[in-house]
C-alpha cells in the first residue's frame, strides 16, 4: 500500500459541518455549545461557541477542519473501519464558579468510505445520539420529539484513488454473526451468580502485497435461547468503545436471514437442518453481528487470490474469556506464557475457494468449530502458528473492543498442501479432526466443540470479483470470432437455382415450337383419324423440324443452358483426366437433365388445373431423421450420410441435421469431419446448445483446453440453462486441474438437477391428484351402475402372503440420476466416448448405481464380453429395468451368441416401459427368430414370431427394414399375398435395396408371372409363360410395371383389395391394436404408380391438343434427349438407369 498511499499524500481532505438542527440543551433557554473532531484518538480541532434559539432550534456552525490524507494518523486502509468522531458539548455556566461546566449532548460519526468508492465529494446527514451522562440534580431536561442532527460535507482535494486503482482495488467486508450449539462450559455462564464472560474471534486477511490485517471480533456476548434472531437486524461497528451506544450500528446494512440449502458453507444437508433448527431457536448462543471492513489494494488483490489459489481453508479462531478478566488485565499471565493455554480454544475453518468463482462477490454459511491443534491447522491451512497465541504474547498490539490492525507478513511455517479437505457435519467431522490430530492430547474444554458440534455463521463479501464473470455477449463475440455466421440467403434463387430455372425456360421454348411445328404439318384436329400411324407422323415430325433448320436452331440455344447447369448446378469446373470418371458423369448428368425435363413438361402441361393422378411421394423430414437413424444404428453409413445429405438441402437453416450429421462422423471416429459438421451447425445458428457442447468436447480432445472453455461457456449462457453444458465445462476444467473452477460448474449443475427433480416431483404429484379425482369418479359410477358382490376374505389375505414373498428382498434402482449421468447419456449418444470416460470416472468416485452406464461405454469401445459381465454382476444387484435387458441382448448380439441375445430382448420388451431403442431391438430380434435352424415342425413358430415382431416394429417406426423382415417372414410362411404386399411397402420406402428386389423375384417366381426378374437380372427380354401354371391351373398375371409400388393395383388379388383403396390385409390387423397407426403415419398401400412416382409422366391437359396425349411425350423425350445425345452424352435407356427410378439424393457440401 506505499504505493497507493504516495499518490495520495498531498491529498487533504475537509470536512465542514454548516448547522445543526433540533437542538435541546439540559436547561431550558439558550445554548451555548461547541463542536469537537476526533479522528483515530487524535483530535481534528474544536469549533467556536455558537448559541441556539429556542424558536428555530438550529445553530449555524460552519465549522471546517482539513487533514491529509495518508500520514500516521490515517492510512488508506484505516478509512473503511475508522470514522471520524464528532461530540457536541454544552457549555452552562455556573453561579458560584467561574468556570463553566461541560456537558456532552450528543455524539455523531461521519464514514469516509465514499471516498474510497470513487467519490470526491458528498453531503449527508448524521444523527446525534445522546450519550450516558446523567442529567444534573433538580434540572428537567425537555422531552425530545426530534433527534438532533447535523448537516456535514465532506470533500477532498483530488480522488483517493485514480481510475485503475480503483477498478484493481477491492473492499472486502467480514462480518461475524452468531455461533450456535454451545458447549457446557459456555452454558454455566447464565445465572445470577454466574460470571459474565465474552468471547473473542480473530482472522487474519492480506491488505497489501507485504502486509496482512487482523480482524479481531470481540465483545461476543452470551444469549439466551429460545427465539430466533432477528431477521433484519442492524450491523454493529468493530469499533465502538468510545462511541455513544447509537452510533454502535452501522446506518445501512442488514442481517437478513438465508435458506439453509442456499448457504455456502458447511451444515446444508436435509439431516443437518432439523439439528440447525434446533439450535437456532432453543439453545444458548453467542452473538457479534459485527461488521469489519478491510481496504485491499492492487496488490492485496492479487496476494489474496493466490493464497486462496494455495489454501482455500482460512482459520477463524475462537477464545471464551471473563469480563472481569478482562477489565483487571488477568490475561498478563498468559501473555507471559511462551505457550499459553487458551481457555475453549476453537478455530473454524472458512472456505474462500468460492470467492475464485467467476462474478461471485458474497458467501455466508455456517462452519463447525473445532479443537484447536496445530497439527489440524497445519494440514488444513498449511500454517503452524496460531493467531490468537500470537496476539496474547507481549508486546502484541491488540485492542478488545475489536480491531483491524496491519503487520508485516511473516513467516508462518508454511508446509505442503495436503488438500485434505474436512467437511464438519456430524461424525464426519469428529473423525477427521481425531485423524488429523493423531496422538494430540485434546483438552476437555476443547473436545466440548466437537460433542456438541458448535458452528458459526459469518459472511464475507467484495464490491469487486476477485475472477471477472464473462457476459454473455463477450462470449458470443468470442464464438463469432471463431466461427462466423453463416449469412442469411437472399430472397431471390442462388446459382443452382438460376441454372435449373434457365434450363427451364429453354425446354419450354423447345416445346412452343414443336408444336407450332406439329400444327403446321397435322393441323389442331382433336382426334387422331383411325388409320393413323404414330410412328410416321414422329419421323414426319422430325424431318420437318431438321429441314426448317428449328432442330440445329434449339441445339445451339440449349448448349449455353446445359454448361450453366454443369457448372452452377453440378458444381463441376475442372478437366476430367480419367475417361471412367467422365463416363460416370456424363451419366449423371443425363440423369440429372432428364429429371429436370420432366418437371418443366409437368409445368407446362398443368395448365394450373389438378391433375386427377396421385401426387409425387416425398418422404417427410420425420421419415428421412428415422431412416438416417436406422442406417446409422444398424452400420449402413453410406446410406445414412444420403439421407443426412437430403435433410441438409432440405433445411440448410435447420442446425439440428448437421448436428446429427456430425453423430455420424463420431460414431465411425472420423473427428475432422464430425468437427466441420458441428461448426457448420454453429455457423448456421450461433446459440445451438448441442453443436456448441460437442465443439467444446472435440476441442478438448485435440487439446485446445481454451476454445473448448469457450464454446462451454457459451453453451452455458444460453437459455434455458443445460445441466449438460454445466456438467462439461467442470470436465474441461477438472482435466486442467482448476479444482475450483470446476466445482463451481459442478455446483451449478447440480442446483439445475435440483430444481428438475422438484419441478418432476410436482408434476407427478398433479398427475396423481388427477388420477385420484378419476378414480372417483369412476367407482362412483360404477357403485350406480353394478350392484354389490360378496368376496371371499380370504383371497385378500392370499395376495397379501403372495405381495409378501414378491417383494420381499426389494433391490436397489438400476440407473442412479445425477450430473454425471445426464452428461455420459448425451456423450454417449454423441460416441464421444474419450470424454465419457472421464464423467464415467467422476460417477465411479461418487454413491450411487453407475453399472448400466460403465457397460455402455464398454459396448462402444466393442468390449462386449466385459459388458456382459458388468450387466451380470448388476442385475444381482439391482432392480433391473427395459433398458438394462435390451444392452445385454446387443452385447450377445454382437458377440454372436444369438440364443442368449433372443432371450434378454424378450425380456426387455415384457416391460410395461419400452426400452429406449425399440426398432433397434424389434429389428434385430426379428432377424434372430430368421435365422433360427430349428427341426421343420419348428421352423413355422419362430417365422409366425419373426412375423409379429416385425409388424409391430411396422406399426411403431415403420422403414424399409421393418418391411422388408416382415415380407421375408411371411414368404417363409408361404403368405405371398401378405409378403408381397410388405415388400411393396418397402421398395418404396427405399428402391435401392437389393434384397427387396431380391425376394420380389422370388415371389413371381414362386406365382409363375413375367416379373422384373429379368430386367433386374440385366435387361432379358421377356420369356413366354405358359397359358397355365402348373402348380395351380390358374392362369398367370401379365406382369405390372407399376404393381411394387405405391397405388399399383394388383390383379387376382382376394376380393376385396382390387380397388384403388388397398388397406392392410386383415390376416395382420387382429395382431396388434394399433394396425392402423402405419396408415396415419402417412403409410397406407393406396400409392402411386412407379411411372408416377420416379418421373411424373407427361399428360397434356389442355383441350385443343388432346390427341397429342397419345404420342406427344415419347416425341418430347426423343428430341429433346437428342439433342445432349449429340453434344457427347450416351443415349441410355432412363427405365434402365440404376438411379432413374427415383430422385437421386443430393450432394451437399459441409
Amino acid at each position: 500500500m506505499e504505493s497507493t498511499d504516495e499518490t495520495t499524500e498531498n491529498v487533504d481532505i475537509k470536512i465542514t459541518i454548516t448547522r445543526a438542527t433540533n437542538m435541546h440543551g439540559k436547561k431550558a433557554g439558550n445554548v451555548l455549545s461547541f463542536l469537537r473532531m476526533d479522528l483515530n484518538g487524535g483530535m481534528l480541532g474544536e469549533s467556536e461557541k455558537r448559541t441556539v434559539d429556542p424558536v428555530a432550534e438550529y445553530i449555524e456552525y460552519d465549522f471546517t477542519c482539513t487533514f491529509p490524507c495518508c500520514n500516521e494518523v490515517l492510512s488508506l486502509s484505516d478509512i473503511p473501519h475508522k470514522p471520524v468522531i464528532v461530540t457536541l458539548t454544552e457549555v452552562v455556566p455556573e453561579k458560584k464558579k467561574v468556570e463553566a461546566k461541560s456537558i456532552v449532548l450528543g455524539q455523531a460519526v461521519i464514514d469516509l468510505l465514499p471516498l474510497l468508492q470513487g467519490e470526491c465529494s458528498f453531503s449527508s446527514t448524521v444523527v446525534l445520539h445522546a450519550t450516558h451522562a446523567a442529567p444534573e440534580k433538580g434540572s428537567t431536561p425537555a422531552p425530545i420529539t426530534k433527534h438532533p442532527t447535523l448537516d456535514v460535507c465532506v470533500s477532498a482535494s483530488a480522488p483517493l484513488l485514480t481510475e485503475e486503482q480503483l477498478s484493481t482495488s477491492n473492499l472486502m467486508k467480514v462480518s461475524l454473526e452468531t455461533a450456535y450449539s454451545l458447549p457446557d462450559t459456555f452454558n454455566q455462564s447464565f445465572g445470577p451468580t454466574a460470571p459474565q464472560y465474552i468471547c473473542t474471534a480473530v482472522m487474519e486477511v492480506p491488505c497489501t502485497a507485504e502486509k496482512d490485517q487482523l480482524l479481531l471480533f470481540s465483545e461476543g456476548q452470551l444469549k439466551a435461547g429460545g427465539h430466533r434472531e432477528d431477521n433484519g437486524r442492524q450491523r454493529k461497528r468493530a469499533h465502538h468503545a468510545h462511541l455513544a451506544p447509537g452510533n454502535h450500528f452501522l446506518p445501512g446494512p442488514f442481517f437478513h436471514t438465508q435458506p439453509i440449502d442456499q448457504e455456502d458453507g458447511e451444515l446444508t444437508s436435509l439431516e443437518d437442518r432439523e439439528f440447525r433448527n434446533e439450535a437456532e431457536t432453543l439453545l444458548n448462543r453467542v452473538s457479534w453481528d459485527t461488521e469489519m471492513p478491510c481496504f485491499l489494494d492492487a496488490e492485496g488483490v492479487t496476494r489474496l487470490r493466490q493464497k486462496i489459489t494455495e489454501s482455500r481453508f482460512w482459520p477463524l479462531e475462537i477464545m471464551k474469556s471473563t469480563i472481569a478478566n478482562e477489565k483487571s488485565g488477568a490475561t498478563s499471565k498468559l501473555q507471559a506464557d511462551e505457550d499459553p493455554h487458551i481457555p475453549c480454544h476453537g478455530v473454524a475453518f472458512i472456505d474462500m475457494g468460492r470467492l475464485l468463482y467467476p462474478g461471485v462477490t458474497h458467501i455466508r454459511g455456517a462452519y463447525t468449530i473445532q479443537p484447536y491443534s496445530s497439527t489440524l491447522l497445519l494440514n488444513k491451512t498449511r500454517r503452524n502458528i496460531s493467531l490468537l497465541k500470537e496476539q496474547l504474547k507481549p508486546g502484541a498490539s491488540k485492542d478488545r473492543s475489536g480491531t483491524a490492525t496491519c503487520s508485516a507478513k511473516t513467516n508462518t511455517g508454511k508446509a505442503k498442501d495436503t488438500k485434505g479437505h474436512v467437511k464438519g457435519t456430524g461424525n464426519q467431522s469428529i473423525s477427521s479432526v481425531t485423524d488429523l490430530n493423531g496422538s494430540d492430547p485434546i483438552p476437555p474444554d476443547r473436545k466440548a466443540y466437537m460433542d456438541f458440534r458448535t458452528y458459526i455463521i459469518i459472511e464475507i463479501t467484495l464490491t469487486n470479483p476477485l475472477i471477472p464473470k464473462t457476459s454473455s455477449e463477450e462470449l458470443a463475440r468470442r464464438v463469432k470470432a471463431l466461427i462466423p455466421p453463416r449469412p442469411l440467403s437472399s430472397g431471390g434463387p442462388n446459382k443452382a437455382e438460376r441454372a435449373v430455372l434457365n434450363f427451364h425456360k429453354q425446354v419450354g421454348n423447345v416445346v412452343k415450337h414443336i408444336l407450332e411445328q406439329y400444327e403446321e404439318l397435322f393441323g389442331t384436329r382433336l382426334k387422331l383419324p383411325n388409320d393413323c400411324n404414330q410412328e410416321l407422323m414422329m419421323a414426319q415430325l422430325m424431318g420437318a423440324l431438321n429441314v426448317s433448320g428449328r432442330y440445329f436452331a434449339f441445339k445451339e440455344q440449349i448448349k449455353p443452358t446445359v454448361v450453366k447447369f454443369v457448372r452452377d448446378k453440378m458444381q463441376q469446373t475442372d478437366t476430367f483426366t480419367e475417361q471412367q470418371d467422365l463416363h460416370e458423369f456424363v451419366s449423371k448428368l443425363y440423369v440429372d437433365l432428364v429429371d429436370e425435363m420432366h418437371v418443366a413438361l409437368n409445368k407446362i402441361y398443368s395448365n394450373g388445373m389438378e391433375d386427377d393422378s396421385p401426387d409425387e411421394i416425398h418422404l417427410s423430414t420425420s421419415h428421412l431423421k428415422h431412416f438416417a437413424r436406422e442406417a446409422q444404428l444398424i452400420g449402413d453409413y453410406h446410406v445414412a450420410v444420403q439421407y443426412y445429405q437430403e435433410l441438409v438441402v432440405r433445411h440448410p437453416r435447420d442446425p439440428s441435421h448437421k448436428f446429427e450429421w456430425g453423430n455420424l462422423y463420431m460414431q465411425t471416429g472420423d473427428y475432422m469431419k464430425a468437427k466441420m459438421c458441428f461448426h457448420d451447425a454453429v455457423a448456421v445458428q450461433q446459440s445451438h446448445q448441442p453443436s456448441l457442447m460437442m465443439c467444446g468436447v472435440l476441442a478438448a480432445m485435440f487439446n485446445d483446453f481454451e476454445q473448448a472453455e469457450t464454446f462451454l461457456e457459451r453453451a452455458t449462457s444460453i437459455e434455458p440453462p443445460s445441466l449438460v453444458a454445466w456438467t462439461l465445462l467442470g470436465l474441461v476444467q477438472d482435466s486442467q486441474n482448476k479444482s475450483i473452477l470446476a466445482e463451481r460448474a459442478f455446483l451449478e449443475a447440480k442446483s439445475l438437477l435440483k430444481a428438475k427433480e422438484a419441478s418432476n416431483q410436482t408434476h407427478k404429484a398433479e398427475e396423481s391428484d388427477v388420477d385420484e379425482e378419476n378414480e372417483k369418479q369412476k367407482g362412483q359410477e360404477e357403485e350406480k351402475t353394478i350392484p354389490p358382490t360378496s368376496h371371499s376374505p380370504n383371497m385378500k389375505q392370499s395376495d397379501t402372503e403372495t405381495g409378501d414373498t414378491v417383494h420381499s428382498d426389494p433391490k436397489e434402482k438400476v440407473i442412479s440420476k445425477s450430473i454425471y449421468t445426464e452428461t455420459l447419456e448425451f456423450l454417449l449418444h454423441n460416441y464421444a466416448l474419450e470424454m465419457a470416460e472421464h464423467a464415467l470416472s467422476m460417477e465411479l468416485s461418487s454413491k450411487g448405481n453407475h453399472s448400466f452406464h460403465l457397460a455402455c461405454v464398454q459396448l462402444l469401445r466393442a468390449e462386449y464380453c466385459s459388458a456382459i459381465a458388468t450387466l451380470r454382476e448388476a442385475l444381482l444387484r439391482v432392480e433391473p429395468v427395459a433398458d438394462m435387458w435390451a444392452l445385454d441382448g446387443h452385447c450377445h448380439y454382437l458377440c454372436g451368441s444369438f440364443a442368449e441375445a433372443q432371450g434378454s430382448y424378450e425380456r426387455s420388451l415384457d416391460f410395461p416401459e419400452q426400452p429406449s431403442d425399440t426398432h433397434l431391438v424389434l429389428l434385430r430380434l426379428g432377424s434372430i427368430y430368421l435365422q433360427e435352424e430349428k427341426v421343420r415342425y419348428d421352423i413355422y413358430t419362430e417365422f409366425e414370431q419373426a412375423k409379429v415382431t416385425y409388424l409391430q416394429a411396422c406399426e411403431k417406426s415403420p422403414s424399409c427394414l421393418t418391411w422388408l423382415g416382415l415380407g421375408i417372414s411371411c414368404y417363409r410362411l408361404e403368405e405371398l399375398w401378405i409378403a408381397e404386399e410388405a415388400l411393396t411397402e418397402a421398395n418404396h420406402l427405399n428402391n435401392q435395396n437389393a434384397e427387396v428386389w431380391a425376394y420380389l423375384v422370388l415371389i413371381c417366381l414362386r406365382r409363375r408371372l413375367r416379373t422384373p426378374h429379368n430386367q433386374s437380372r440385366g435387361g432379358i427380354g421377356p420369356k413366354a409363360l405358359p397359358e397355365t401354371s402348373p402348380v395351380d391351373g390358374t392362369r398367370p398375371t401379365p406382369w405390372d410395371p407399376g404393381r411394387y409400388h405405391r397405388g399399383a393395383p394388383t390383379t387376382g388379388h382376394p376380393a376385396g383389395a382390387a380397388g384403388t383403396e388397398r388397406q392392410l390385409p386383415s390376416q395382420l390387423s387382429p395382431l396388434s391394436p394399433h394396425a392402423n397407426s402405419g396408415r396415419e403415419a402417412g403409410y397406407t398401400l393406396n400409392w402411386t404408380p412407379a411411372n408416377r412416382r420416379a418421373h411424373k409422366q407427361m399428360t397434356i391437359r389442355t383441350q385443343i391438343h388432346i390427341q397429342f396425349k397419345v404420342f406427344s411425350s415419347p416425341a418430347m423425350h426423343v428430341f429433346l434427349g437428342g439433342m445432349w445425345e449429340e453434344t457427347g452424352v450416351p443415349a441410355e435407356n432412363p427405365g434402365r438407369h440404376g438411379k432413374n427410378m427415383q430422385t437421386p439424393h443430393r450432394q451437399s457440401r459441409i
